[in-house]
């Protein structure tokens, strides 16, 4: 048997987390050690976000991540064609400095 062939894994979704989550709004922070994703909800006219799930990440596993999102939305275009993306927005940061996503 082929040593580098790499070995599958079970991935468990239960019925609570297949459900998801809709969220219009995404805050990245980091520091050194680690990347904090924030997937938020936010509705027109009011001034707050909720957070509707926070993903802590080591800086590899964000590369990884950044790369295969990269991937995956070029296949998506492959098959759907190009996402427009409106003007560039502001971006939120938890520190509050401001930013352009």
């Amino acid at each position: 048997m082929n040593e580098n062939k790499k070995q599958g894994i079970e991935i468990q979704l239960d019925e609570q987390v297949a459900q998801g989550n809709y969220c219009n709004l995404a805050i990245i922070a980091h520091s050194s050690s680690e990347f904090i994703l924030d997937f938020a909800t936010m509705l027109p006219g009011l001034p707050k976000a909720r957070v509707k799930s926070r993903v802590v990440l080591t800086p590899e596993h964000a590369k990884r991540l950044l790369l295969s999102l990269q991937e995956n939305i070029t296949r998506y275009e492959s098959s759907f064609g190009t996402i427009n993306v409106q003007a560039k927005q502001p971006m939120l940061d938890p520190f509050g400095h401001k930013g352009q996503a």
